[in-house]
C-alpha cells in the first residue's frame, strides 16, 4: 500500500524525545487526526529547519506521510510555525505543561477529537498572554474548563444533571459531589467538597450546548466555581490517569511547599 500524505494539518507538539543522535519522535495533537507519533528525522542537526520549530504550545502546521496501516510512528515531512503568541512563561507554562500530559495520557492515537483541539487551541493562546494575564484567578477558570471538555469528549465525565446511581434529578438547593466510580451523588457530612445541584445543572446545559464555541459557554459556567471543582475533578482525573501519578502534579505540590 502507498504511503498516504497528511498536509496542511494543524498541531501542537504535547512531547519530544531522542529517537536517535540527529532526530527526535513527537507526540502531536492534531485536529483532523487526533493523538500522533511522528519521526522528525535529523531535527537536532544544527541546520534542519524543524530545529527552532518543533516546540510545545506553539501553534503549527504539519506534513506527514502515513506508512503501512498499522505502523504507529508517521514521517514528518514539514512542519510551520503559524504565530500568534509567544511561549507561555511562570504558571502559565506549567499550566500548559500539565495539560500536555493528561492529553498524552488520556487522549488514545488516531481518535480525532475537533473540538478539544479547538478548546485546546483557545487555551494556549489564554496562557501566552493573550489576554494580557496570567494570573491564578484567570488560569482556574481555564483549567477547569479545559478539564470538564476532555473528560466529556473521551466519555469519561458522567452526566451532570442526574445522579449517577439513581438517575434521579438534582435538586438544586442540595449539594453534590463528583467522585470517581460512583459518578455524581449527594454530599455526605464528611465530604469536604461539593456543588449545588443548580450549578451542576448549569455546567451540564453549558456541555450540551450545540454553540459553535462550547468551551466558552462551559469557561463561563465554570467560573464561579472554580475553587471547588478542583479538587473533584483532578481526584477524578488521577482516577483514570492511573499510575504512575501526573508528573506535572507532583511538581505544582513540590513549588508549593518551597
Amino acid at each position: 500500500m502507498p504511503a498516504r500524505r497528511i498536509a496542511d494539518e494543524p498541531a501542537f507538539i504535547l512531547h519530544r524525545y531522542d529517537w536517535s543522535e540527529s532526530s527526535l519522535i513527537l507526540e502531536a495533537f492534531t485536529r483532523h487526526h487526533g493523538r500522533v507519533a511522528l519521526v522528525a528525522k535529523g531535527a537536532k542537526k544544527p541546520t534542519s529547519n524543524f530545529r527552532p520549530v518543533l516546540l510545545p504550545l506553539q501553534p503549527l502546521r504539519v506534513s506527514y506521510t502515513v506508512g503501512a496501516e498499522n505502523a504507529e510512528i508517521h514521517t514528518l515531512k514539514g512542519a510551520e510555525w503559524v504565530g500568534g503568541h509567544v511561549m507561555p512563561t511562570g504558571d502559565a507554562l506549567l499550566a500548559g505543561t500539565y495539560l500536555n500530559e493528561l492529553l498524552l495520557r488520556l487522549v488514545a492515537r488516531d481518535d480525532a477529537h475537533a473540538a478539544l483541539f479547538d478548546a485546546y487551541a483557545g487555551v494556549v493562546r489564554v496562557l501566552a498572554g493573550e489576554h494580557g494575564t496570567d494570573r491564578v484567578d484567570v488560569l482556574e477558570p481555564v483549567l477547569r474548563a479545559f478539564e470538564l471538555l476532555l473528560l466529556r469528549e473521551i466519555g469519561l465525565l458522567p452526566a451532570l444533571d442526574v445522579q449517577t446511581s439513581t438517575l434521579a434529578p438534582l435538586v438544586p438547593a442540595a449539594r453534590y459531589v463528583l467522585v470517581p466510580e460512583a459518578g455524581l451523588r449527594e454530599a455526605r457530612d464528611d465530604d469536604r467538597a461539593g456543588l449545588p445541584g443548580a450549578d451542576w445543572a448549569a455546567l451540564a446545559a453549558a456541555l450540551g450546548a450545540t454553540a459553535q464555541q462550547p468551551y466558552t459557554a462551559v469557561l463561563r459556567a465554570a467560573a464561579p466555581q472554580a475553587a471547588a471543582l478542583k479538587a473533584q475533578l483532578r481526584t477524578l482525573l488521577t482516577y483514570h490517569c492511573g499510575s504512575p501519578p501526573l508528573r506535572t502534579r507532583q511538581l505544582m505540590i513540590a513549588l508549593q511547599k518551597l
